[in-house]
C-alpha cells in the first residue's frame, strides 16, 4: 500500500518451461505436451527467483506445460493454481506440422496462402484478439491479487503480444526478435488499475545457457 492509499500490484506474466518435444513439431494446443526434466528444472528456478515476494495468487493457462510450470509457485507460496482460458497459447494453422527453420515447410508454395498477411496474421489467431484476451487475463489476475502480486503462466507469444498492446507499440512483429525466453518473467506493475511499468527478467538463462552448450557439444 503507499501512502497515498493507491495499491500497489505486480502480475508476473511466466512462460512456461522447455517441453518434451523429441518430434519437434509445432505443438501448439495440442494436450498431452509436458515439460521436459529441464523444463522442470526452469520453473523450479523462476519460483526461486520471487522467494519473499508478496504473491497471493497464481494461474495458469490450461494446457499441461503452463500448469505444471505453475507448481512450484503454488507449493513455495501456498496456494491453489487456478485456471484461465484466455492465457492459452495462440491457435496456429501449422500446429501439428514440424515448421523449424530449414525444413523447407514455409518455402512450399501449399502454404503461401496461409503466409500471404504477417500483420493479421493469416495463419493463425489475429494479434489483436490475443492482445484482448490476454488484457483480460491481466487484468484479472491483477483483481485477485489487488495489492499483492500474481503469476500468471502463459506462452511466447501471447505474453510477447499483451506487452506489445501494453506499450502501445504495432502488434505485428520479427518473431526472432521477441524478449520471451523460456521460464522468463515479464511483470507489470500497477497503481490502482493503472499499469506504471513493466520490468524483464530471465531466471532460468543459465539452465538455457548449459542447454545449448550440450546440445552443440552433442552435435559435434
Amino acid at each position: 500500500m503507499r501512502t497515498d492509499g493507491t495499491e500497489t500490484t505486480v502480475v508476473h506474466v511466466l512462460r512456461h518451461g522447455e517441453v518434451h518435444n523429441p518430434e519437434r513439431i509445432l505443438y501448439g494446443r495440442i494436450p498431452g505436451y509436458r515439460l521436459s526434466t529441464l523444463g522442470e528444472q526452469m520453473a523450479e528456478a523462476a519460483s526461486k527467483a520471487l522467494d519473499g515476494h508478496d504473491v497471493t495468487y497464481v494461474v495458469a493457462s490450461p494446457l499441461e506445460r503452463a500448469q505444471q510450470t505453475a507448481e512450484p509457485f503454488a507449493r513455495r507460496f501456498g496456494v491453489q493454481t487456478a485456471a484461465d482460458e484466455d492465457l492459452i497459447e495462440s491457435e496456429n494453422f501449422f500446429e501439428g506440422k514440424v515448421v523449424s527453420v530449414g525444413d523447407g515447410a514455409l518455402r512450399d508454395p501449399r502454404n503461401w496462402w496461409r503466409l500471404r498477411d504477417p500483420f493479421t496474421p493469416s495463419w493463425g489467431e489475429p494479434y489483436r484478439v490475443i492482445a484482448k484476451r490476454m488484457f483480460t487475463a491481466l487484468h484479472a489476475a491483477r483483481v485477485k491479487a489487488q495489492g499483492h502480486e500474481a503469476v500468471a503462466v502463459s506462452h511466447q507469444l501471447p505474453i510477447w503480444t499483451l506487452r506489445r498492446f501494453a506499450e502501445g507499440k504495432k502488434l505485428w512483429h520479427d518473431p526472432r526478435r521477441r524478449q520471451c525466453a523460456l521460464a522468463s518473467l515479464t511483470s507489470f506493475r500497477f497503481e490502482g488499475s493503472k499499469l506504471v511499468g513493466i520490468d524483464y527478467s530471465e531466471p532460468a538463462a543459465a539452465l538455457i545457457a548449459t542447454s545449448k552448450t550440450a546440445a552443440k557439444a552433442k552435435g559435434a
